[in-house]
């Protein structure tokens, strides 16, 4: 579900920057449903059991981005994808509180899929597939990124390819290796 053309948020964002009274508001309920939509996507995939609610994990985003002054954003692909990249830290950051990681053995199996459904009890996955992409990065930064930009903000191909400074070809032979490479990492 996209509510915001790319345009009018590029221009948005150029507002926000420039602090503009009101523009942030504006930006807010401008992208809200859709990192709302972003939120839900992470928290009930196929199973629930979870506390924290997609109201409560795009406020928290929204907050951190603007913490300091708001980032220099080039347009609607790259916001997202630093909004992506905000909610999986948030869930990381929460997961890490619960002491998820004593619990992950390194033995059992999951899928990147499996990564972005959050409840309480399987937190953990949240940061196996943390250090997976922390691993990737090291490995291929432009891998990550689109892994990020593709999954987690889903991005489509174009918009990725965009960001990345790729072409549409390359994007998509890099989204194929990468899910290779994490589904081994992750196996």
């Amino acid at each position: 579900m996209r509510v915001s053309t790319p345009s009018h948020l590029t221009e948005l964002l150029r507002q926000v920057r420039a602090s503009e009274p009101g523009k942030a508001d504006e930006l807010l309920s401008l992208v809200y449903p859709e990192l709302r939509g972003l939120a839900a996507g992470y928290l009930n995939r196929e199973r629930g059991g979870g506390t924290l609610q997609p109201t409560e994990l795009v406020n928290e985003c929204f907050l951190r981005m603007f913490q300091q002054a708001p980032p220099d954003w080039s347009g609607r692909a790259h916001f997202f994808g630093v909004a992506a990249r905000s909610m999986r830290q948030i869930l990381v950051d929460r997961a890490r509180r619960r002491g998820a990681q004593k619990r992950f053995d390194g033995a059992a199996k999951l899928s990147l899929e499996d990564a972005l459904v959050y409840t309480d009890e399987e937190s953990w996955q949240v940061i196996a597939i943390h250090e997976a992409l922390e691993r990737l990065e090291a490995w291929d930064p432009r891998l990550s990124r689109i892994v990020e930009l593709r999954f987690f903000a889903g991005l489509g191909v174009e918009e990725t390819a965009e960001v990345v400074g790729a072409s549409s070809a390359t994007v998509r032979r890099d989204w194929s290796l990468a899910r290779a490479w994490l589904h081994r990492e992750l196996s």
